[in-house]
């Protein structure tokens, strides 16, 4: 058997994982009962029988770690061989060209240890080909390197029979004051904070630690015998405090998560790495990005910046940190466009020819919200008088909302490149290439027959449930289905017939 100190070469003996490799999986198991322990410990009422499945789970632990003295690895000419079980036995043959994505996984812990874990990833299926906790750092590497030479988008063999590696070239880089930003611009302590009340309101202690402060802040105000003006500016600062609270852990959370991001391609692959205290590293075929996702929210019109988001064909999710979704988290939108633009197979951006929506779709964006809005206000004055007539100020807002959403919105079919632009204050761009479309779906509801719409619905492989589906709203009816047409000429797959909403 080859030792874990030798290099990674096609045709050597079975490996095994890092001498350490125990004690990360160990790690990744204690982190699966880290939640129910914390729960038993702050809101157990001491059955005895909760301690039994704590047991249970130190018995999976030691599974675990049986697993890992099981697990071998051989790297042949033609892909990587994995035996891995212990009472059930794996033996896997992985092809070079299956693998579309090798990420690296490094926490502070990785990089006390100087190793890494590598994830192999193919364009289909929920898991990926290969798991390997731990490699050392250099054969991480080496092994990245190997699947990259191999792989599907492998440079081409000259005569002599050599094979010369593209330059590396970085196509986008974060500096620090980068990441700042974009922690102000996004809204990811807002999540941090949700959860974190969540646990406080399951152990029991939101009354302790929140109550306090906000009964404070109320009674300073009234304290300032300003009436009911000292009540509002105490909740207004209470307010501050928790939006400048929420604001600097969005920067800690993005400096996390993006400090030093570097994207570079490399040949026709595209490589990202970031990370402060936990490195990760993503690649993948350029091939392999099915469509795009573009916005500009009013935070970054105020920073001057845009977001980049992709879809790809490799099993990734939306809240994977290790996938290369975020290919572009903040940049210029001059360097947006250049970016795009560069990595766009086909097509120009941005496009010059938008054209506009039906001529009544103000009135669908306008016309749910507008009812809610007269409903709330009834309901509110049935409840407490007059007052509750002051949610009718809702409806020129929605009004004025619906009328700049249709004035922007359109789509466009250039050069092969489908996209689609909506949005008011936050404003999105969604596009891909048409050959790339898995499927068409044109829909329509009772409202959308009655004013002679229909919605254009187009799948792509990858797409995130988070994100904004592919989708033209409000076409008229007629132009809607011929665009189904031509689009569904260049694609691989039929169009699937028009459907009516229940």
């Amino acid at each position: 058997m080859t030792t874990a100190s030798e290099s990674i070469n096609p045709g050597g003996g079975e490996r095994r994982l890092h001498p350490w490799s125990w004690l990360f999986v160990l790690i990744q198991q204690l982190k699966s009962f880290a939640l129910p322990l914390l729960v038993l410990l702050f809101t157990g009422r001491g059955n005895s029988w909760e301690l039994w499945g704590l047991a249970g789970g130190g018995v999976l632990v030691l599974v675990s770690l049986l697993q890992y003295f099981f697990y071998r690895f051989r790297v042949e000419g033609d892909g990587i061989v994995i035996r891995s079980g212990v009472f059930q036995k794996s033996h896997r043959h992985i092809p070079y060209q299956r693998v579309h994505n090798v990420a690296l996984h490094q926490s502070l812990l990785h990089r006390v240890f100087g190793v890494a874990e590598v994830r192999l990833e193919s364009a289909g299926g929920m898991k990926p080909e290969a798991e390997m906790r731990v490699l050392s750092l250099a054969d991480a590497h080496a092994l990245e390197e190997l699947v990259r030479a191999q792989g599907a988008d492998a440079p081409s063999t000259g005569e002599d029979g050599a094979t010369a590696a593209p330059e590396s070239r970085v196509l986008l880089s974060m500096p620090t004051t980068e990441v700042i930003k974009l922690g102000l611009i996004s809204n990811r302590g807002v999540v941090a904070v949700a959860a974190a009340f969540g646990l406080l309101a399951q152990a029991d202690m939101l009354d302790v630690l929140v109550e306090p402060w906000a009964r404070d802040a109320v009674d300073w105000g009234r304290n300032q015998h300003l009436d009911w003006i000292g009540w509002l500016i105490g909740a207004a600062l209470l307010l501050l405090f928790f939006v400048v609270a929420m604001r600097l852990l969005s920067v800690a959370l993005a400096l996390l998560q993006f400090h030093g991001f570097t994207l570079t391609e490399q040949g026709r692959r595209l490589s990202a790495q970031r990370g402060l205290l936990t490195r990760l590293r993503a690649n993948m075929p350029r091939s392999r990005i099915q469509a795009w996702s573009l916005r500009e929210g009013l935070l970054y019109r105020w920073f001057g910046r845009q977001g980049l988001r992709v879809d790809s064909a490799s099993i990734d999710t939306a809240n994977d940190q290790r996938s290369l979704r975020d290919l572009a988290p903040l940049a210029t939108p001059t360097a947006m466009d250049a970016l795009i633009q560069h990595l766009l197979p086909v097509g120009r951006w941005p496009m010059q020819a938008w054209r506009r929506l039906h001529y009544r779709a103000w009135r669908r964006q306008f016309t749910f919200p507008a009812v809610l809005s007269v409903v709330l206000a009834g309901a509110l004055t049935w409840f407490h008088g007059l007052p509750g007539l002051a949610a009718l100020a809702l409806v020129p807002v929605f009004l004025v909302r619906a009328i700049v959403w249709a004035r922007y919105a359109g789509w466009s079919e250039e050069a092969g490149v489908i996209a689609v632009r909506e949005g008011w204050l936050d404003k999105r761009w969604r596009f891909a290439e048409v050959r790339k479309i898995q499927s068409l779906s044109l829909m329509q509801s009772p409202i959308d027959r009655y004013h002679g719409m229909a919605t254009l619905l187009m799948d792509t492989v990858g797409a995130s449930p988070f994100d904004p589906p592919l989708r033209i709203r409000y076409l008229p009816a007629e132009e809607a289905m011929a665009l189904r047409d031509q689009l569904a000429a260049t694609m691989d797959t039929p169009a699937i017939p028009a459907r009516t909403a229940a």
